[in-house]
C-alpha cells in the first residue's frame, strides 16, 4: 500500500512539473546598465605607487579604460582598452613618459644623504665592542641620596603605622 501512494505522488509530480513555471514567474529581468566611473591607484608598501586602473562606462554596454603597472625591468605598462558588444579591444601604449628627472637641487640632497648614511653605516661596522657607563654627575648623587632618605622615612611611617593598628586589633590581619 504505501509502495502505491510513493509511485502515485511520484507519478503527480513529474506530470505537474512543467504545469507552473516557477522560473518564470519569480524571474526578475536584468536591470540596464548604469553609468559609472572608478580608479584607484596602488603600491606594495605606502607612498608608492607602482599599479593604476580607471574605467568609465556610459551605461550602454560599452566600457572605457586604461591601466598600467611597473614590469620587472621597471618599466612603465600602460594598456588603454575598450569593452563592447563586439569584445574586449586592448591597445598596448609604448609611449609612456618617462619619470621625470631629479632637479639638480634634489640631485645634491641625494648624494649628500647617501654619503652620510654610508658614513653613519661604516661607523657602526666598526663601533667599539666595550660600553662605557655614565658618570653620574653631582646633582644625580644628590637626588638619589634625598630619594632614599624619603624613601626610608616613608618605610619606618608605614612600619609604625602597622605596628598600631596591630595592637589595636590583634586578631584582624589573621583570616
Amino acid at each position: 500500500m504505501l509502495s502505491r501512494v510513493l509511485l502515485i505522488s511520484t507519478v503527480l509530480s513529474i506530470s505537474f512539473a512543467g504545469i507552473i513555471p516557477v522560473e518564470e514567474e519569480y524571474s526578475t529581468p536584468p536591470a540596464p546598465p548604469k553609468p559609472y566611473a572608478f580608479g584607484y591607484a596602488a603600491g606594495r608598501f605606502p607612498g608608492h605607487i607602482d599599479r593604476t586602473h580607471s574605467e568609465v562606462s556610459d551605461g550602454s554596454g560599452v566600457v572605457q579604460g586604461s591601466y598600467s603597472y611597473v614590469d620587472p625591468s621597471f618599466q612603465i605598462r600602460k594598456v588603454d582598452y575598450v569593452a563592447d558588444q563586439y569584445g574586449f579591444h586592448p591597445v598596448l601604449n609604448k609611449n609612456v613618459p618617462d619619470l621625470p628627472s631629479d632637479t639638480p637641487a634634489v640631485a645634491a640632497a641625494k648624494e649628500r644623504h647617501l654619503v652620510q648614511y654610508s658614513r653613519i653605516a661604516d661607523a657602526h661596522q666598526h663601533a667599539p665592542q666595550v660600553a662605557t657607563l655614565p658618570v653620574e654627575t653631582r646633582a644625580v648623587q644628590y637626588a638619589k641620596n634625598k630619594h632614599f632618605d624619603l624613601f626610608e622615612k616613608i618605610a619606618e611611617e608605614h612600619a609604625r603605622i602597622a605596628a598600631e593598628r596591630e595592637a589595636q586589633h590583634p586578631n584582624s590581619l589573621e583570616h
